[in-house]
């Protein structure tokens, strides 16, 4: 299973770029110890891996709008499609020398992600989807977990850092969920998150005030290995709202009441 031509195009952008943050990543490690600190230099690699990754797809797709977490949207001349676009998710893991951040690409058609790739360059993992073809990470099919009990099954969020004002909500969501779970996991990337729901590492995930270039291509990953994904509230968008649930099917209905408080 290869793709679509812009998927290839998705992979490479996603590949060049994890090449250079890699190399920026063993330097962060050096820095750990320099009395400069390793803050402004992971600042200015975002930055440089976004341009990167955006002279790539715009390069290969001209005409299709850019949203990305380190410059303002770029508006297409094609107003159906644009790229979506992480250039490191994980950053807090990345400045602390932890080999656990991603790239995230995703397409959109209309209003709906329709492919979607996050690469892990620290683990050479490279998750991918198309709507309609599945999904995988490498060479091989991914699947959602098949567990069906909640006490069996381990939860991935992203806990809110400095203050943010979904902290408390966050909070009392874990303190309803660890109870009659078998774990819940906060690994610092929502990429990755998604990524491993998709592969059937974590059972499900949920997180509150992520932007859209933190879950995008994490969206289509989880429904094309068989996930559900839906907002926390009933009748909202996750890619609009920013909040977002989702799990294999035998678990998602328990999953949301729990996380909705019902």
């Amino acid at each position: 299973m290869q793709g679509s031509a812009n998927l290839n195009l998705m992979k490479k952008a996603a590949r060049k770029v994890g090449r250079a943050l890699v190399k920026d990543f063993r330097e962060v490690e050096n820095l750990q110890v320099s009395s400069k600190g390793p803050g402004d230099f992971v600042t200015r690699a975002d930055r440089e891996a976004e341009k990167l990754l955006r002279a790539e797809l715009l390069g290969g797709r001209p005409t299709y709008g850019f949203l990305g977490e380190e410059s303002a949207e770029t508006e297409g001349a094609d107003p159906t499609r644009r790229w979506i676009v992480d250039p490191l998710d994980g950053t807090t893991n990345f400045l602390h020398g932890l080999p656990h951040w991603a790239i995230s690409i995703g397409l959109e058609h209309k209003g709906e992600i329709v492919a979607g790739v996050i690469f892990d360059p620290a683990k050479d993992e490279m998750f991918w989807a198309e709507k309609g073809g599945g999904a995988w990470m490498n060479e091989s099919r991914l699947r959602v977990s098949g567990r069906r009990q909640m006490i069996e099954s381990i939860f991935a969020t992203s806990v809110p850092f400095g203050g943010k004002g979904t902290l408390p909500a966050s909070l009392q969501d874990i303190a309803r969920l660890a109870p009659v779970t078998a774990g819940v996991r906060c690994w610092g990337s929502a990429a990755l998150n998604l990524a491993y729901v998709a592969a059937g590492r974590f059972d499900g995930y949920w997180a509150r005030g992520m932007q859209p270039w933190d879950i995008a291509a994490g969206i289509v990953l989880v429904r094309e290995a068989g996930g559900m994904v839906s907002a926390i509230r009933e009748g909202d968008e996750p890619l609009v709202k920013g909040a977002i649930l989702c799990a294999n099917e035998p678990l998602f209905e328990g999953f949301r009441k729990v996380i909705r408080g019902e």
